[in-house]
C-alpha cells in the first residue's frame, strides 16, 4: 500500500512539471508574437510636423475706466447765493447750458448805477468837446490866449478818460452779472455735483465735474515686453463681467513704464460707453496685427510640472519632452514658440510617454466612414 502511495505521488509531480512547461512555452510564444507586432518594442504613436501659419496677435491687458477729459466747473464770481440748481449727477449737458443761477439783484443795481455814470460821462465829454472847438476857433481869430486853449484841451481829454473808465466799470459789472448764471463750458456728462440751493458760493469753488463729450477710455496696463507692439489706432475689445463688452481704439501709448510693476499704459478710447462708468475695472484684448507661428494639434501639447511642452521624435525612435510657450490656443490647433521647423511632434499616444521612451510610429487612423446597411435576408420558406 505504501508503494502505491509513492507511485501516485510521483505521477502527480510529473504531471505538474509538464503543465508548467507548457505554460512557459505559451508565454514565450506570446512574447515573441508581441515583439513581431511591435518591432521597436515601444508605444505606438502618430507624429506630425509643425505648420507655419500667420495668426492674429492679441495682447491681453486690464485697467481702470476713466474719463477722456474731466472738466471741473467752478464759480468765477463769489459771495452770491445759489437760488436754483438746474442739473444733477448723471445729466448730459450741452455747452452753454445753465447749470446754477445765483442771486444777482445787487449786480443788477450796480449795472443800472454804472449805466447812469456812463451817461453822465458822455454828457461831460460832449460839453468839453464843444468847448474845445470854440476855443480853437477863438484862438485862430486872436481872441483867446494859448493858455486858455490848453486848458480846454486838457478838460476835453479828462472827459474822454472819465467816459472810458465809466464804460469799463459798466462792462465789468455786466460780466459779473452774466457769471451769476453758471453755464457748462463744454458738452458732456455730469459725474459730480457739490452745490446745493441756498449755498453761498465762493469764487473758484468747484461745483460740478463734467466728462467732456461723455467720452470714456480704458487705462490698460500692458507688460513692458509687449508694450512696443501696441500702436495708436489699433482696435480693441473691452469687456467687463458687470456690463458686457464694447469696442475701442488705442488713442495713445504713454512713454513711461512703472519701475516697480514693469507695466506701461495704453489709453483705449471706448467707441460706445454702454454701461461703463469711470472707476470700473475692465479687460482689453488689443489686436496687434499678425505674426507667423508654428502650430501643432492641440492634443499634442502636454503639461508636465506646470510647464507646457510636446514630445519630439528623435534618433533611434526615442522621444524627448520639449518645453514650449503657448501663444494662442483653439480646440483644434495651438500656436507655439520654442519649436524649430522640421521636427516631428507626437500627437496620438503622447499622454502615455516619458522622456527617453522608444516609440513605434504609425500613420494616423483614417476617419471612419458610414457603411451601407446590409440587405435583409429573405424570409425562410415554410
Amino acid at each position: 500500500m505504501a508503494i502505491s502511495f509513492r507511485l501516485n505521488r510521483t505521477l502527480a509531480t510529473l504531471a505538474l512539471t509538464a503543465s508548467l512547461g507548457a505554460l512557459a512555452a505559451c508565454g514565450s510564444h506570446g512574447e515573441e508574437k508581441a515583439r513581431e507586432e511591435t518591432p521597436n518594442g515601444g508605444q505606438t504613436v502618430t507624429v506630425v510636423a509643425p505648420v507655419l501659419q500667420d495668426l492674429p496677435r492679441v495682447i491681453n491687458a486690464s485697467g481702470t475706466v476713466s474719463a477722456w477729459e474731466e472738466v471741473p466747473v467752478g464759480a468765477e464770481t463769489g459771495g452770491l447765493t445759489a437760488v436754483s440748481v438746474l442739473v444733477d449727477e448723471g445729466s448730459y449737458v450741452r455747452q452753454g447750458q445753465p447749470l446754477v443761477r445765483m442771486n444777482d439783484a445787487l449786480l443788477r443795481a450796480q449795472v443800472r448805477q454804472q449805466q447812469a455814470a456812463v451817461q453822465t460821462a458822455e454828457a461831460n465829454a460832449a460839453r468839453d468837446d464843444a468847448a474845445l472847438s470854440r476855443a480853437q476857433e477863438l484862438k485862430e481869430r486872436g481872441f483867446l490866449s494859448q493858455a486858455s486853449l490848453d486848458t480846454a484841451l486838457a478838460n476835453q481829454r479828462a472827459s474822454q478818460a472819465n467816459l472810458a473808465a465809466a464804460r469799463a466799470a459798466l462792462a465789468e459789472t455786466q460780466t459779473r452779472l452774466s457769471q451769476a448764471t453758471l453755464r457748462a463750458p463744454v458738452s458732456g456728462l455730469v459725474i459730480s455735483r457739490s452745490v446745493t440751493r441756498g449755498q453761498i458760493v465762493a469764487a473758484g469753488t468747484e461745483l460740478f465735474r463734467i466728462v467732456r463729450d461723455g467720452r470714456l477710455e480704458l487705462d490698460a496696463r500692458v507688460p513692458e515686453t509687449e508694450l512696443n507692439l501696441v500702436r495708436a489706432g489699433q482696435s480693441a475689445t473691452i469687456s467687463s463681467d458687470e456690463v458686457g463688452q464694447t469696442t475701442g481704439r488705442v488713442r495713445i501709448v504713454t512713454p513711461e513704464v512703472d519701475p516697480e510693476t514693469r507695466l506701461g499704459v495704453a489709453r483705449i478710447a471706448l467707441t460706445g460707453a454702454g454701461g461703463f462708468r469711470p472707476g470700473m475695472f475692465a479687460r482689453a484684448r488689443i489686436e496687434a496685427g499678425s505674426q507667423p507661428a508654428l502650430t501643432v494639434p492641440t492634443a499634442a501639447v502636454l503639461y508636465r510640472e506646470n510647464r507646457a511642452g510636446v514630445f519630439v521624435l528623435g534618433e533611434g525612435g526615442r522621444v524627448r519632452f520639449q518645453p514650449v510657450t503657448v501663444l494662442s490656443r483653439t480646440d483644434q490647433r495651438s500656436a507655439l514658440s520654442g519649436l524649430t521647423a522640421g521636427v516631428r511632434v507626437v500627437v496620438e499616444g503622447a499622454g502615455f510617454l516619458a522622456d527617453g521612451d522608444r516609440v513605434r510610429v504609425v500613420a494616423p487612423a483614417a476617419p471612419a466612414t458610414a457603411r451601407a446597411p446590409a440587405a435583409a435576408a429573405p424570409a425562410a420558406k415554410k
